[in-house]
């Protein structure tokens, strides 16, 4: 009989924070930007330059900590992780290994199998490595410096996930977390949270935890269920086949679906850790973690809650907006303008979320402001516009963000409302398709449907579709 084996999963999560400026000096954390332009002598390692603490990274960190249910350590410090590597000018890194800020947390989890908490053994602060760009064409290395000395918060999972399913309901908890509290945008694709993924199997019933490799290289949760499920495959194949699994470093290759070795997997003491003596403790009183615990956001849970009492909309569309910080956002300056709850609701589940699955986007990349999409649904409210030009203009505002007030003036949208024009219109139509006229009287009501599309395509979309209805009706029953 085959032997049946378990995957045993921790996580390294980096999360960029969003701080305007780096973690040890005054450079700019924007992404983009030219090579080497967001540098100075402290994050490109020059001797004699001194690293300052940014405030802001230590807050941000401790928010996290507090919302992920850590222990905060009140003393904290930081310390030097030596190794060599051309993206790491400094050839250490400033991390924490003895007293990180954060310890022994957890968050739940859901899945199809039930509720389960993922112990977090630790959290702590650290400067960003720059980046290496490969050069095929020229067959060289360039480093960019602009990424050196990001501030990162590093999250460091227990082994107590058991499946691709709940290691990505753990990070989509992770992230919306840390997207409520403004701590980061969790942006995979431009690399402001990175997950390493530290994997080992063993026979079903096994007390004893196998031997782990770390994958890394995986910008998106689609491509962390793939390489979870690709590595614990190779794992498996390897003790079935009386092998034994090395641990070392893995890289993921998307494309090919398949992992290669990086490098043995390093310990601790290969760092040759030790505290930075540039650096003074951290102490965090009272008074300071009061305040941080006092500013944390209303998180997911009770904003839930809140939406189903105060904007008396359905069930799935609070989980929906609630599910992104930022549509949540939009949604409640949008009602506080128009004082439409279940009309921005409508807008946001069926357009909006129609839109974002077209141009393949995430919430968090819609532009259009609170403003315009409530000049929209006051427009169609006003019956300044029917439905049919308010889908036509929302793509537009949707695009480009712009004013649908001008927008509909200066394309000559409106709906008209004049009567004595519509009514020589409808008279002209029905005077036009005697046929259908007949086929009305004779009880057909898809000839009512025909002589209402007739109209408004004469009017050029401009009418009233309830108007074109009501004297339609009249016409056709005088």
């Amino acid at each position: 009989m085959a032997k049946q084996y378990e995957t045993v999963i921790g996580l390294e999560v980096h999360v960029e924070l969003a701080t305007k400026t780096k973690i040890f000096c005054g450079c700019s954390t924007e992404f983009g930007g030219a090579p080497n332009t967001h540098t100075c002598p402290v994050c490109t390692g020059m001797p004699g330059s001194l690293p300052v603490l940014n405030k802001q990274v230590v807050e941000y960190a401790i928010a996290v900590g507090l919302a992920t249910n850590c222990s905060i350590t009140r003393y904290c410090k930081f310390d030097r992780k030596n190794y060599f590597y051309p993206d790491n000018p400094q050839n250490y890194q400033i991390s924490q290994l003895y007293l990180p800020i954060c310890r022994n947390g957890g968050v739940e989890i859901e899945t199809e199998t039930g509720k389960k908490v993922v112990g977090i053994h630790e959290i702590h602060m650290e400067e960003d490595a720059g980046k290496l760009i490969h050069d095929e064409w020229e067959n060289c290395s360039l480093v960019d410096y602009n990424r050196s000395g990001v501030p990162l918060i590093e999250i460091v999972s227990e082994p107590d996930m058991r499946s691709a399913e709940e290691v990505i309901a753990y990070l989509e908890k992770l992230r919306l977390i840390i997207q409520y509290l403004g701590a980061s945008d969790c942006k995979l694709q431009e690399g402001s949270m990175r997950a390493d993924v530290n994997l080992s199997v063993r026979e079903v019933g096994a007390k004893e935890f196998g031997t782990r490799t770390e994958m890394k290289n995986l910008n998106s949760f689609k491509a962390i269920a793939r390489a979870i499920e690709g590595e614990k495959n190779r794992q498996i194949d390897l003790l079935n086949e009386g092998k034994k699994v090395i641990q070392e470093t893995r890289r993921w290759d998307d494309t090919k679906e398949t992992s290669y070795a990086m490098r043995s997997k390093e310990d601790a003491q290969d760092y040759r850790y030790f505290p930075d003596p540039d650096l003074v403790p951290v102490r965090i009183s009272d008074e300071w973690l009061e305040e941080i615990k006092a500013n944390q956001p209303e998180f997911r849970t009770e904003k839930m809650l809140r939406y189903k009492e105060e904007y008396d909309i359905p069930d799935y569309d609070i989980d929906i907006i609630t599910n992104s910080k930022h549509l949540a956002d939009i949604f409640e300056a949008t009602v506080a303008i128009c004082n439409q709850p279940k009309k921005v609701s409508n807008w946001l589940m069926v357009e909006t979320m129609r839109l974002l699955k077209e141009h393949e986007m995430e919430p968090e990349d819609i532009v259009f402001s609170p403003e315009n999409l409530a000049k929209l649904i006051l427009l169609v409210e006003n019956k300044a516009i029917n439905s049919t030009v308010a889908k036509e203009v929302f793509e537009v505002v949707f695009d480009k963000d712009i004013d649908p007030e001008a927008y509909v003036e200066e394309k000559g949208l409106k709906t008209v409302n004049d009567q004595g024009a519509l009514r020589k219109t409808i008279e002209y139509i029905v005077e036009a398709n005697q046929q259908s006229v007949e086929d009305y009287h004779n009880g057909k009501q898809k000839a009512m449907g025909f002589l209402v599309g007739q109209t408004m395509k004469a009017m050029q979309g401009k009418a009233d579709p309830a108007m074109v209805n009501r004297i339609l009706k009249e016409i056709l029953e005088s």
